[in-house]
């Protein structure tokens, strides 16, 4: 294979027939996916566990709450069985993958009732289930899983673009799921509670593990540089355009020269040559100056070599410390040569690209140093690799046009991962600052020009970083959904109390109605508004109440009143089910109905009275309430909240173009800052909810509240993009503005 292509294979490792000879990144990335299945699969029990406490908790019968909890033994005694079970399935994917199909959505065109009727009732509803998972899974991640087949298809011997692998495939965990859970002796319907949280708390969170796999086989290498390329049919005529989505093939693109040569290259070139452009010109070259000795390569990585680095800070002291402090570092290399001592005697001097690379080292760490993006103490650690980076830069000139340089994506996974971190006193008990402190300090203690110490300092703390995101992956879960539950329980508290206030406050009710309606009824109508989703009974019981209220008013006319008659047995039945489901007022439900008879027949009797006097129609029945005459003038207060909201609005574009996963700072008004990541956008709420770095909720504010934060300058997005790409672009835009 040509290697200016840029796709690379693991030729040593194709002897693939053990776990023992499986390549060392496949056995990372099997090592990585076990223990993070077995974290998600975690979460997901403890949600079966919480979801069957609750459905027992609301049982309607002895029977059915033995039945719940029968269940909740029985997953809790076996589940640990069932978490072994599935993380030895996935491990040994990895050493044997079956043959995996192209990622496209399953066709069920050639399903009939014939074949259907072939399958028992609960496998056909568990086989659904699995299919709609498997489904969605594949759609949702098809970017990742198209990338990951090509890799894994290249990796594995007996593998080929007909017959492509890919252990990772939602496909084979999902079924090394459900066949782990086989060992579960419970009924369908917990089974396929327990595969509706597998897929919640599992499959929805596959996308890190899927990234982390395409990542770690990137670093060894393998086809770095992916395009896809659907493969189609020649035979086709070609005006009309069309794919077969299955006659698409999974494939890395034609190698071509190019291949091999990174995009940051382009950059860097522009970069030096409008740096040239801006550079005092002195005639000739210096390297044709025959009074001048021009050092470069390895005679100026040893000058470099005696600048201090460490500046005699050791490693167990605070390195964050102070300000951070952009180094000269022309004028220090300046100050070395000076002093330097040539064979010939002439006056030191460095070549114009060398000259070019430090001060583009000097305007990165500008740039660098200025990023709000980064956290102080974050900022002042970084600082302190300034002149590492420069000797690195010297070493090996292709840190600014190779994207995947070792100590280039170090310098990014560190600003990356310390984006989320805030001030804190607590610095020396924070993982992740004690982590990064660690590695700048090793750096400065230890780089002696081996660019292979960034290569072993970036495994590392990815591997700390892989395990640091399971874990707030997992807390995040259950943030987002304890927070969904919070919200949608508060919304419907709201819509429920917001409803019978404006049904009550038109018309007089009895007393004994009004107390049933808003203390026994209004539990009804909550759960059936968090239950709609399910079982539809929230315009059941609005229904109610309106025909309560109905049936108390006068009704004249013979057909409304045969209407009464019809209504009120069903009307009574239903508010006693209601209120028996919800448990309230037990033991004196009996009486409470008879009350309610009792002011039914009194507005019947009322009917005819009104009937008979029909001068006063509504003596002794519901009358509405009067209307109240306030006044509609805006006041002074809400005229300046219309100019609020007016000036507001156009914030809110910006806001929704905050995606999940985004990071932002809010500014407090007493001056504190905090930084968090958006977690989740709650739309029936209007409610966006903020977690820290460890999934924990920080804030919750609507989008409204979001603008007026951002307009007033308390709210800032915060760059997600990788941190070296962003300060070449400011270097390149730099450079323009100063040659414009």
């Amino acid at each position: 294979m040509n290697k200016q292509s840029g796709i690379h294979y693991l030729h040593e490792h194709k002897g693939l027939g053990s776990a023992g000879s499986l390549p060392k990144e496949i056995s990372k990335i099997r090592d990585t996916v076990v223990a993070g299945l077995g974290d998600l699969l975690q979460g997901a029990f403890d949600a079966v566990d919480d979801s069957l406490f609750e459905l027992a908790n609301n049982a309607r019968s002895n029977n059915e709450q033995n039945r719940y909890f029968e269940a909740m033994r029985e997953i809790r005694i076996k589940r640990k069985g069932v978490e072994k079970h599935f993380q030895s399935a996935v491990a040994q994917l990895f050493v044997a993958p079956p043959q995996t199909t192209a990622p496209e959505v399953v066709d069920h065109s050639a399903t009939t009732a014939d074949t259907l009727s072939l399958v028992q009732n609960d496998e056909l509803e568990e086989q659904v289930a699995l299919n709609a998972m498997i489904t969605k899974s594949r759609a949702h991640f098809q970017g990742p899983l198209i990338q990951l087949q090509a890799r894994f298809t290249s990796v594995y011997p007996n593998a080929t673009e007909e017959e492509p692998v890919n252990p990772m495939a939602p496909e084979h965990l999902c079924s090394a799921f459900v066949e782990a859970a086989q060992a579960l002796e419970i009924q369908i319907r917990e089974r396929l509670i327990v595969l509706k949280q597998f897929d919640r708390y599992v499959v929805s969170n596959l996308g890190m593990l899927l990234d982390e796999a395409n990542r770690i086989l990137i670093q060894a290498g393998v086809i770095p540089n992916f395009r896809f390329h659907g493969k189609t049919d020649k035979s086709a005529p070609a005006a009309t355009g069309s794919k077969s989505a299955a006659g698409e093939t999974l494939r890395p693109e034609e190698p071509t020269a190019n291949d091999g040569v990174d995009r940051s290259d382009a950059l860097f070139e522009q970069i030096r040559e409008m740096l040239a452009q801006q550079r005092a010109s002195g005639g000739m070259p210096r390297s044709a100056n025959p009074n001048l000795h021009i050092i470069g390569g390895a005679e100026l990585f040893q000058i470099l070599a005696n600048i201090p680095q460490n500046d005699g800070l050791q490693g167990t002291e605070n390195l964050s410390q102070g300000e951070p402090v952009v180094v000269d570092l022309h004028e220090v290399v300046q100050h070395l040569l000076t002093q330097q001592k040539t064979s010939d005697g002439k006056p030191a001097a460095l070549n114009e690209s060398d000259e070019d690379l430090i001060n583009l080292v000097s305007m990165l760490f500008e740039f660098i140093l200025d990023d709000y993006n980064l956290s102080a103490p974050i900022q002042v650690l970084i600082s302190r690799l300034q002149i590492p980076i420069l000797k690195v830069v010297i070493k090996d000139k292709s840190f600014f046009s190779r994207a995947t340089h070792p100590a280039r994506k170090l310098l990014n996974a560190l600003a990356r991962a310390g984006i989320g971190w805030s001030e804190s006193n607590e610095k020396t008990r924070d993982k992740l600052y004690e982590q990064i402190h660690n590695i700048v300090a090793r750096i400065l203690n230890e780089f002696d020009g081996d660019i292979s110490l960034f290569e072993q300092l970036n495994d590392e703390f990815d591997q700390f970083l892989a395990k640091e995101n399971r874990k707030a992956t997992l807390v995040e879960q259950r943030t987002r959904e304890s927070e969904r539950g919070r919200i949608k329980s508060q919304k419907a508290q709201e819509t429920v109390d917001e409803l019978l206030q404006a049904r009550l406050r038109k018309h007089r009710i009895p007393d004994t109605i009004r107390n049933i309606l808003v203390n026994g009824w209004s539990r009804v109508m909550f759960l059936a508004y968090l239950r709609d989703d399910v079982e539809h009974r929230w315009n059941q019981t609005v229904r109610v109440v309106d025909d309560l209220i109905w049936c108390l008013h006068p009704h004249l006319d013979d057909e409304e009143r045969d209407q009464w008659v019809r209504v009120v047995p069903g009307l009574l039945k239903s508010l006693r089910a209601g209120l028996e489901e919800v448990s309230y007022n037990s033991t004196g439900l009996d009486a409470m109905m008879s009350d309610l008879k009792h002011e039914l027949t009194e507005a019947f009797r009322a009917h005819a009275l009104a009937e008979a006097q029909t001068d006063s129609p509504a003596a002794e029945s519901p009358e509405p309430m009067p209307e109240d005459d306030t006044d509609d003038t805006p006041t002074a207060i809400q005229r300046q909240q219309e100019i609020e909201d007016a000036a507001t609005a156009e914030y809110i574009d910006k806001i929704d173009a905050i995606g999940v996963g985004h990071w932002v700072e809010f500014n407090l008004v007493n001056g504190a800052r905090f930084r968090c990541k958006l977690s989740a956008i709650i739309e029936e709420a209007d409610c966006f909810v903020f977690v820290n770095r460890m999934g924990l909720k920080v804030i919750e504010k609507t989008r409204t509240e979001l603008a007026h934060e951002m307009r007033r300058g308390r709210l800032t997005v915060l760059e997600q993009g990788a941190l070296i790409d962003r300060a070449l672009d400011a270097v390149m835009g730099s450079l323009r503005r100063n040659s414009g």
